[in-house]
C-alpha cells in the first residue's frame, strides 16, 4: 500500500478546501455559544482540544472537526436556568461519560447493536430536525441586512451551479469572501472592536460545579448528539468512501467524541 507524507497532501487544493472548512466550522462553533450565553473564545478553545484528541485516539484517519453541537443549545439554556452554568457543566461531563459507555458496549457488541438502537430511519430524521431546529435563528441573523445575507447566498448558489473545478468546491469561501468584500465597501464592518482588543487574551473559563439534579437532567440530552454522531461517521465515509464505521471504528470515535466533550465541560464551553 502506497503511503502518503503530510507534504505530499499540503497542495492549494487542500489548504483552500481547509480554509473554506475553518470557515464553515468556525461559524457554528461561534453560533451556539452566543445562543447559550457563554464565551465563544472558550468554545474555540474546548473545540480545538477536543479534535485533537479525537484525532489522537482515532489515529487521524478521520477528516473531521469537533465543534458546538446544535442538538446541546435547548437543554443547556433550560438546565442553566434551572441549575446554573456551573452545574450545568457537570452535566455535560455526564454525558461525555455516557458516550464512554456507549463506546465500550459497541466494542463489546459490535456494530450491529447501535444499529439495532439507531437504525438509518432513525438517524436521518433527528439529524434533519436538528437542522431544521436552527431555521429561527438563521433567519434572525440574516434579517440583520438582508442584502448582504441575500448577496452570500446567492454567491454560493450561483458557484456551485457555475462553477468549474476548483472553484466549484469553495462555495461558502468565495461566499464569504465578495459579501465580506462589498460590507467594507458600503461602510458595514467597523474595525474598532480588532483595533481595540488585546493581541492576546485568556479565555473566561468556568470549571464544573457538581449537581446531581444537573447530572441527571443533561444525561438523557447524550442521546441526540450519539445519533447525530452516528450520522456524521456515516456521511463523512460516504464522502470519502471509506468506511469508518470499521476502521477506526465508531467504538474509537465516539470515545474520542466522549472525551472531547468530558474536557469541554471541565474547562466551561
Amino acid at each position: 500500500m502506497k503511503s502518503t507524507s503530510f507534504r505530499d497532501q499540503l497542495t492549494v487544493k487542500n489548504t483552500v478546501l481547509g480554509v473554506q472548512f475553518l470557515f464553515v466550522a468556525f461559524g457554528a462553533t461561534v453560533l451556539v455559544p452566543l445562543l447559550v450565553g457563554i464565551d465563544p473564545a472558550v468554545a474555540l478553545f474546548t473545540a480545538g482540544i477536543g479534535t485533537l484528541i479525537f484525532h489522537l485516539i482515532t489515529k487521524g484517519q478521520i477528516p473531521i472537526f469537533l465543534g458546538s453541537s446544535f442538538a446541546f443549545i435547548a437543554p443547556i439554556i433550560e438546565a442553566t436556568k434551572l441549575f446554573g452554568w456551573p452545574g450545568t457543566l457537570s452535566g455535560i461531563v455526564a454525558v461525555g461519560l455516557v458516550y464512554g459507555i456507549v463506546s465500550m458496549l459497541v466494542k463489546a457488541r459490535g456494530i450491529k447493536f447501535i444499529e439495532q438502537l439507531f437504525p438509518a430511519v432513525v438517524v436521518g430524521p433527528v439529524i434533519m430536525i436538528i437542522g431544521l431546529s436552527l431555521a429561527p435563528a438563521a433567519v434572525n441573523m440574516a434579517k440583520t441586512d438582508w442584502i448582504l445575507a441575500i448577496i452570500a447566498l446567492t454567491t454560493a448558489i450561483i458557484v456551485v451551479i457555475f462553477g468549474k473545478k476548483m472553484i466549484k468546491l469553495i462555495p461558502v469561501f468565495i461566499a464569504i469572501g465578495i459579501t465580506y468584500v462589498v460590507a467594507i465597501i458600503w461602510g458595514k464592518v467597523d474595525f474598532t472592536p480588532v483595533r481595540e482588543s488585546a493581541w492576546i487574551m485568556i479565555p473566561q473559563f468556568t470549571l464544573p460545579q457538581f449537581n446531581w439534579n444537573a447530572i441527571l437532567y443533561m444525561i438523557p440530552v447524550a442521546i441526540a448528539p450519539i445519533i447525530e454522531h452516528v450520522g456524521d461517521i456515516y456521511a463523512i465515509g460516504g464522502v470519502c468512501n471509506k468506511n469508518f464505521i470499521e476502521k477506526p471504528g465508531l467504538n474509537r470515535t465516539l470515545l474520542g467524541d466522549g472525551i472531547a466533550t468530558a474536557v469541554a465541560g471541565m474547562f466551561g464551553g
